[in-house]
């Protein structure tokens, strides 16, 4: 930030919140989608409904600053932004000039004049500090190459929501009071296979401080291991106890209630495909897998999407050990949250 200049919040990685601010944001998303969707069933249909979200973000426009095609992203920011009241104006590299005509900083400044807050999904993670550095509004970090919190935060929201993971029974007429106080969830050994890539990277700095155990299995090779600034922001916050790393996938799943997986083949990767696929045999995720290595009979899936098939096969994508479109669908919610 500049010298002298007035704190303005931004969110780049959960490394940024404190874990008391990172369960208030997954209760809070939980309260918004209790509140927002039509739970009461027809036979309490004299029943009154409650009232939906509060407009807080009424006269008041999120730019949506993509750098980067987006499915889940998009579609999750544009309906929260509308629910609250609000509008999200999005910028796609076709429709502004940024890389063309005008810097980074004088867009940052720009948009920011403009609208009240920027979220924005970038190539390189240097370019949403310099957005954030030069912004005069909130700015939320929706993707970038090193860091992704608004996915590990739909994913502890999605962990939440499930029985077999915690003692909470998700009850549609929880008051927001009781809401907030949602008990955490019991510790957790998670297995990650696959790629040190951004959605691991917020991971690693915060299921070890909410107290669960992270093992990753990934390709003995340093560009599928976690980049010094990732590492250090790990070492930082102390997380490094709680996590261990192996090239084993049958080690790493060992003992877990949930196996999680990512893209081999990130957006500007594509040229390495052929070599990333060779590389990561041995590493689908399959029933026969898990059970070779030992996961808890219960075990779960998680995917951040899109999936391809060979990293995960058809019976764990889409069989009942599979999270991933309530995944999928919460992502609306926690960054529902952000925006408020």
């Amino acid at each position: 930030m500049n010298q002298g200049r007035r704190y303005i919040p931004r969110l780049l990685t959960l490394a940024d919140l404190s874990t008391h601010q990172i369960n208030r944001l997954v209760a809070h998303a939980y309260h918004l989608k209790q509140v927002s969707r039509p739970w009461v069933s027809p036979r309490f249909s004299e029943q009154p409904r409650r009232p939906g979200v509060s407009p807080t973000l009424l006269n008041k426009t999120i730019a949506l600053l993509f750098s980067k095609r987006s499915t889940r992203t998009r579609i999750s920011a544009e309906t929260s932004a509308v629910l609250l009241g609000g509008r999200a104006l999005f910028l796609g590299n076709d429709d502004i000039q940024l890389g063309v005509n005008e810097s980074l900083r004088d867009t940052a400044r720009v948009i920011s004049g403009m609208c009240q807050g920027i979220f924005a999904r970038v190539g390189d993670h240097s370019e949403i500090e310099e957005l954030a550095l030069h912004s005069i509004v909130p700015v939320i970090n929706a993707l970038s190459s090193l860091w992704h919190p608004t996915q590990v935060l739909a994913d502890l929201l999605t962990l939440h929501e499930n029985a077999f993971f915690t003692s909470i029974h998700p009850d549609p007429m929880m008051s927001p009071d009781l809401v907030q106080k949602l008990r955490p969830l019991r510790p957790l050994t998670v297995a990650y296979v696959g790629d040190s890539a951004n959605v691991l990277h917020d991971m690693l700095v915060t299921y070890p401080r909410l107290g669960h155990q992270l093992r990753i299995a990934s390709p003995e090779n340093e560009r599928y291991r976690a980049p010094k600034p990732v590492w250090d922001r790990v070492l930082e916050l102390g997380c490094d106890k709680n996590i261990l790393w192996t090239k084993d996938p049958l080690e790493a799943v060992k003992g877990a209630d949930l196996v999680v997986t990512d893209t081999w083949i990130s957006m500007g990767q594509e040229a390495e495909k052929e070599q990333r696929i060779k590389d990561f045999q041995g590493y689908q995720i399959t029933e026969q897998l898990c059970r070779e290595g030992g996961a808890n009979s219960d075990w779960k899936f998680m995917h951040c999407l899109p999936r391809k098939s060979h990293e995960v096969d058809d019976e764990v994508f889409y069989g009942p050990r599979s999270l991933v479109f309530e995944e999928s669908d919460n992502r609306k919610w926690t960054i529902m949250a952000l925006f408020e």
